[in-house]
This record gives C-alpha cells, structure tokens and sequence, in this order.
C-alpha cells in the first residue's frame, strides 16, 4: 500500500469519526434540550452552546448576585431540565452589556467576552406590521437605544433594520418599543 493509499484512508475514517462525533452531540443536545421543555432561553452574555450551558451551570446564582440592574433571572421548576438556571427577558429589564457576570462563573458555563460588541446573546427581530416606523410613524427608540447603532441595527428610510451579525442580542431595543405588542422579539441563539 502507498503513502498516499494509507493517508486517503485515514482521512476518510477520521472524516467519518468526526461526523458521527457531531451527530451524537447534537443528538445528546437535542435529547437534553427537549429535557428542558424544548424551550430556548436568552442566557446571559458569554454563555456557551445551551445543551453544554445546562449540563455545567451548577445553578449558584452568582451570574445574578453580581447584576447592577439585577436583569438575569432564574427559571422556575416549570422549566424542567433548565429549571434554577440564569435567564434574562428583555421585556422586564434588558442587559447592558456591563460584563461583570461572566468573571464570575467558576463552571465557565459563561465564558468571558471582553468586548462586548462580541457578545451573542441573540438576536433581535422586528415585526414590520406593529412597528410604527414601518407603519408610518416617526420612531427611532430602538436604535437610540441600540449600544451599537449604525452597526447592530441601522436606519433605512426611517426605518429600523437589524443586522443579524453584528446584533448583541441584549434586548436594549425590544425594552424601549413602545408598540403594542412589542415590535421587537429577541430570538435566543442556537
């Protein structure tokens, strides 16, 4: 057998471990996700992949204790598998990306982001038919408030675009809607 015979298939077979390696994790990640109700969260900043957030945050409350607007929640025995661990709902209080949570969690179940303009907490999403810019009206509370406006979401015509790259996902923006309902949903990462 040649060099190259042997390297081809050693490529092959480390090709083929590598993708039963990620479908047993997304399967072990679905089975633990549907565990917790199948429901996603808005997880503090710097939190990891959510099957792994579940598995490592030991639920000591210290992500919260060091919150100064005390935005991060914890979910109740209702939420299953997730039931104890930190959560935030932008439409009660939004994260203002101070950063003094991340340092804090010893299981590194959230991993610290210096920059918080490399936080992805989610993203926001804007409902055209309730936004009153899109219907008409003059308003730009969203990307007054945005950390990062003219980056995370811009103004277009008057009206508001996301931009999902670039989007922190700190819910500053569906806080200040003032539509009824909210014109502004922030999707919680994968």
């Amino acid at each position: 057998m040649s060099t190259d015979d042997a390297q081809d298939r050693r490529g092959f077979l480390l090709g083929n471990l590598k993708a039963i390696g990620r479908l047993v994790a997304d399967a072990v990640g679905q089975s633990i996700t549907g565990a917790a109700g199948g429901k996603r969260y808005l997880r503090p900043p710097g939190a990891i992949d959510e099957a792994a957030f579940l598995l490592t945050c030991t639920r000591c409350g210290d992500c919260a204790k060091v919150c100064p607007g005390n935005v991060i929640k914890f979910l109740p025995p209702t939420a299953g598998a997730a039931v104890g661990t930190p959560y935030i709902d932008p439409l009660d209080k939004a994260c203002d990306l101070c950063g003094k949570c991340m340092p804090v969690c010893e299981p590194k179940a959230l991993l610290t982001v210096t920059d918080p303009r490399k936080v992805r907490m989610g993203t926001a999403v804007i409902t055209p038919d309730t936004c009153w810019a899109y219907q008409g009206s003059i308003c730009d509370l969203c990307y007054q408030r945005c950390p990062f406006p003219d980056e995370a979401i811009k103004l277009v015509g008057g009206k508001p675009q996301i931009v999902p790259e670039v989007c922190t996902g700190c819910g500053l923006c569906a806080y200040v809607c003032v539509s009824t309902p909210v014109s502004i949903a922030i999707e919680p990462r994968n």
